[in-house]
């Protein structure tokens, strides 16, 4: 039995285990499984793969996106550059890590751009926002990174204003506020400023709808959420393990 999983903490509501239970179903794959492997702290990843030799792969989500890479062996050009990794194949109990994030955020928000969204706020400054702005770059995006505390030549939120908001049309929450079950929760911005020329991308899939996404479509803007990431980084995650 070849078995695979996700690390992080919390995993009371994760989209991988039913997504690729629901896969093996259907696909008539009867030798694979995958599990929820919560870990208190990161250095319960050696325990756990000592206890799961059969462990073939892992997807990482927060708060280990960073914190994984001491335990690599191997890490992909993408990790080397965005400093965080959600996905590990294992092989003869090495650990070789990739960065999945990267495209499948691309590839969800590229259909959506249009020619005046040149510039993006990355709200957050973790792993899965590093991942965001390695694709922005790609993309030929200018972004500036927001959070609660000045970090480098980033913004925090009571900066955020009209003028702001004016200049930077893509808005993208790498964060969990909003995340069930604290669904209230939203980044404090001045959602009054955002229009009908905003593009509002929340990393979140679970509620399907933040209020940080209501709040931008209630001003018209477009919006998404991180569902077909999520499908996508799956699917890259699965050619990983089987390549």
């Amino acid at each position: 039995m070849r078995l695979y999983g996700l690390i992080g903490k919390p995993l009371t509501h994760s989209f991988s285990k039913a997504y690729f239970t629901e896969k093996f179903s259907k696909l008539g794959i009867d030798d694979c499984s995958y599990e929820n492997f919560e870990l208190a702290s990161i250095d319960d990843l050696r325990n756990l793969l000592s206890n799961q030799s059969q462990l073939k792969g892992l997807n990482v989500t927060i708060p280990y996106k960073e914190q994984v890479l001491p335990f690599l062996y191997y890490q992909d050009d993408v990790v080397k550059a965005v400093g965080a990794c959600n996905c590990i194949r294992i092989v003869e109990g090495k650990l070789y890590g990739f960065n999945t994030d990267v495209t499948g955020f691309q590839h969800s928000l590229q259909p959506l751009l249009k020619s005046h969204h040149s510039k993006a706020l990355i709200l957050g400054t973790g792993g899965a926002a590093k991942a965001v702005a390695y694709s922005l770059n790609q993309l030929g995006i200018e972004y500036k990174f927001v959070s609660r505390k000045i970090i480098g030549n980033g913004l925090a939120y009571e900066e955020i204003d009209r003028n702001m908001l004016n200049e930077y049309s893509i808005i993208i929450n790498t964060t969990p506020l909003g995340m069930y079950p604290n669904i209230e929760q939203e980044p404090p911005l001045p959602y009054h400023f955002i229009s009908e020329q905003h593009l509002l991308f929340d990393l979140i899939y679970n509620p399907a709808k933040t209020s940080f996404l209501q709040r931008g479509e209630e001003s018209g803007a477009t919006t998404l959420n991180g569902h077909q990431m999520l499908i996508i980084q799956a699917e890259e995650s699965w050619k990983i393990w089987n390549s």
